[in-house]
């Protein structure tokens, strides 16, 4: 079926940002109608433009459509009825374990990004750079042992900021956070582009993470950031009421 051929398809597909924002809900409960998984994939592929720190992309989109791995992480997801009733899942998972071999890329195409879009006299000096922050701060950055290698970059980072402003966020934990917010922009820009295609979607942290992880044999440095349950809402059962927010007065402060 084409968008065309569904007019409330075709309706949401042209909404307004605002409308698609206030469509989409956290959806507890999906109707048994199965859903297009390449659409679901389009989504993921989407879920890749939205921000990353230092374009480092240390994520990873586990798209699960098999019935049988559908039911183990729907246990390892306590059963609630999100999980239990989603038609597939998309698990996102950090894994700041790559950073070597991410930041070779994101580097390898820096060099080329300066050949085809700076002026020539300038390629020498802005390889260089890339080359610096690609090739030693992010490895330095990124590397964990222990909580060492965090503590020698905090101590750094507070030597530098008695004289100038400086990062102060380095520690293992700090950097580990800056993984998880890159991979839950993602994940946010998948759920509005699922809604956008009128499929819906429910960010789950409720989970075992060990399980979740023993399933999809992940190594020991991978961390589960979220997992989204997908299917199509089941109409009178997949939403829990209204929609609660602040006061908008109580969050917004203008400076």
């Amino acid at each position: 079926m084409s968008v065309s051929d569904d007019p409330a398809l075709y309706e949401r597909k042209h909404m307004p940002l605002q409308n698609l924002l206030e469509h989409r809900r956290s959806v507890r409960h999906y109707a048994d109608t199965p859903i297009d998984p390449e659409t679901v994939r389009r989504c993921l592929k989407m879920a890749q433009l939205a921000p990353s720190s230092s374009n480092m992309q240390l994520y990873e989109f586990y798209h699960i459509t098999d019935p049988a791995v559908l039911k183990r992480l729907a246990e390892a997801c306590f059963n609630q009825q999100a999980a239990a009733t989603a038609q597939q899942m998309v698990v996102f998972v950090t894994r700041q374990d790559l950073f070597a071999e991410r930041a070779r890329a994101v580097l390898e195409f820096e060099r080329g990004n300066i050949r085809r879009n700076s002026p020539p006299e300038k390629h020498a000096k802005r390889i260089a750079a890339s080359e610096g922050y690609y090739g030693k701060l992010m490895p330095f950055l990124y590397a964990r042992c222990f909580g060492l290698i965090g503590g020698l970059r905090w101590l750094i980072s507070r030597s530098i900021g008695l004289f100038r402003p400086m990062q102060r966020e380095v520690t293992e934990a700090d950097v580990r956070t800056v993984v998880h917010k890159s991979c839950a922009l993602a994940a946010q820009t998948f759920m509005l582009a699922m809604a956008e295609n009128g499929l819906d979607t429910c960010p789950m942290e409720g989970l075992d993470s060990r399980r979740v992880k023993r399933i999809l044999n992940l190594p020991r440095g991978a961390q589960i950031n979220m997992i989204a349950a997908c299917g199509i809402r089941k109409q009178g059962h997949g939403i829990w009421g209204e929609r609660f927010r602040l006061p908008f007065d109580e969050v917004y402060r203008r400076i």
